[in-house]
């Protein structure tokens, strides 16, 4: 027989009662996040925004929990992701109307993607202020993950990138950029639970958590996670800003190559000269000649040359690949690709519709895994890492051990003048951080720079500006804890939060029932 029980009332924030303002705030609030990110970088926008995000899935089921969760993400990656629209506008030649088409397709297909973990949120009860504290930065996270691997990945606008410049940061070269993200959700959480909610033991043990949280990462900042090999090399990074379809003209090659030539001579005294990606727009083997005479000219210069170009294999085998020449020795093959920029989904059926899916250089391969890396004068590694690989934390950290350099090689003009290019030049900045070595970053239009091992940016040139960026690199051994184990620890803990958590939220119910 049961018990009759007194029921509790449940605590209703007045933003939750109208359902129509619920998705209106959650698609603002996915909007102002972007504002945490590069270049505006308000981190506080995102404690605020999550926070608020988090109030309004109170008290909903899997359903309410994965709508609003998808008007969140539609806001976000509407305005976080709007470059996607000069992309396929500007340099694919698609129409205004498609290509605004086919950027919201792109914007509500990631939006959907982001969506979904919520859905084990709303199963949970989710007004339970230690349930929220635990299972929603778990689910955070969880989802982040999800979304950098599943059809090959989108992990662009992880919320840890937000924490840069913050105490917060000090976790990086031990747990990456997903525990940032977690850290960042979890303080959103407290700040709801405290606007909201009188005092209790569970807020308390927030706000206890949230002190560690930001005084360790304070303490961790200081510390050295990596050491110096003894040398310092000189360097040489060339922003050629070659217009993006004009570099691929065949009428445009001869420049281009003299320019090549040219520019190296004039910086032979530096160990080190760096080119972007596809800085030669030619298969290697067609271009053999000039690199021939570029090698021995590096050779006899001590100087070590390293520029990207695209490498065939075989007949039908093409990669878009890192080379050195001179001093530097070694080849490096993309292993993640972009979508319609280096390859075409579904090929036979796209390929020749419109000008956006014949872009040049589109059918690339996938690099193997487990390449050797280049170095140089058989002393110091480099790990590389083209374009949009640098987006993922495990892939830079797997290619970062045992080496003493981080490189990343882009051409960003694809993003014209967008946020797309400073959101970029984060990510790496993140990397660089995660791994505790130097980062050298040589884009074709900007932004090019150098970043010093705890991610802060010593020397850049600005977009759209032909110019050569000179400076110092202090190359770094030894590995952080991040280098060595990856994302692995961070997302079996979070699986192991969520399970407990969801356990103890099915039993809850359980028991209120009987």
């Amino acid at each position: 027989m049961r018990k009759a029980t007194t029921p509790t009332k449940k605590y209703t924030p007045k933003i939750q009662k109208n359902i129509f303002m619920r998705y209106i705030l959650a698609l603002l609030c996915g909007a102002a996040l972007t504002l945490a990110f590069a270049p505006f970088s308000i981190w506080i926008i995102a404690i605020v925004s999550i926070g608020i995000f988090n109030l309004l899935l109170m008290d909903t089921d899997r359903v309410r929990s994965f709508s609003l969760a998808f008007s969140f993400g539609i806001g976000l990656f509407a305005t976080g992701t709007s470059w996607v629209y000069v992309s396929i506008h500007d340099y694919g030649n698609a129409a205004m109307p498609l290509a605004a088409g086919l950027t919201a397709l792109f914007v509500i297909g990631i939006a959907f993607i982001f969506a979904l973990p919520f859905i084990f949120y709303g199963l949970l009860d989710n007004q339970n202020t230690s349930i929220r504290l635990f299972a929603f930065p778990a689910i955070w996270i969880l989802g982040e993950w999800f979304r950098s691997w599943f059809l090959t990945g989108f992990p662009w606008l992880l919320l840890g990138y937000s924490s840069l410049d913050t105490w917060l940061e000090g976790w990086a070269p031990i747990a990456g950029v997903y525990s940032l993200s977690g850290g960042m959700a979890l303080s959103g959480v407290v700040l709801s639970i405290c606007l909201t909610q009188r005092l209790s033991n569970a807020t308390i043990g927030g706000l206890v958590m949230i002190a560690i949280l930001w005084g360790g990462g304070l303490y961790l900042r200081g510390q050295q996670w990596t050491h110096t090999t003894g040398e310092t090399l000189s360097v040489a990074l060339v922003q050629p800003n070659n217009p993006l379809l004009l570099k691929w003209n065949p009428n445009t090659l001869p420049n281009i190559l003299n320019n090549f030539s040219s520019i190296n001579e004039s910086l032979k005294e530096k160990d080190l000269i760096i080119w972007p990606e596809a800085a030669i727009p030619r298969l290697k083997h067609t271009v053999q000649p000039l690199l021939d005479q570029q090698d021995k000219f590096a050779r006899d210069s001590n100087t070590a040359l390293i520029l990207g170009i695209p490498i065939a294999k075989q007949e039908s085998d093409y990669y878009n690949g890192v080379i050195g020449l001179g001093s530097a020795s070694g080849e490096y093959r993309k292993q993640r690709l972009v979508p319609f920029g280096e390859y075409v989904p579904l090929e036979h059926w796209l390929r020749g519709l419109i000008d956006f899916f014949d872009l040049p250089m589109s059918n690339f391969k996938t690099g193997p895994r487990g390449q050797e890396t280049i170095h140089i004068a058989n002393r110091i590694k480099i790990a590389s890492a083209i374009c949009y690989e640098i987006a993922y934390p495990d892939l830079v950290a797997e290619n970062a051990k045992n080496t003493h350099v981080l490189l990343t090689l882009s051409n960003d003009t694809w993003f014209g003048r967008s946020i797309g290019p400073h959101q970029h030049l984060q990510m790496a900045r993140m990397r660089a951080l995660e791994n505790a070595k130097p980062l050298i970053r040589a884009t074709n239009d900007g932004i090019t720079a150098l970043i010093d091992s705890k991610g802060k940016i010593g020397l850049s040139i600005p977009q759209f500006k032909s110019d050569i960026l000179k400076g110092w690199v202090t190359p770094r051994g030894g590995e952080t804890f991040y280098t060595k184990q990856g994302s692995v620890p961070v997302i079996i803990l979070c699986f192991f939060v969520f399970f407990t958590v969801a356990l103890r939220s099915f039993f809850g119910k359980t028991n209120k029932i009987n």
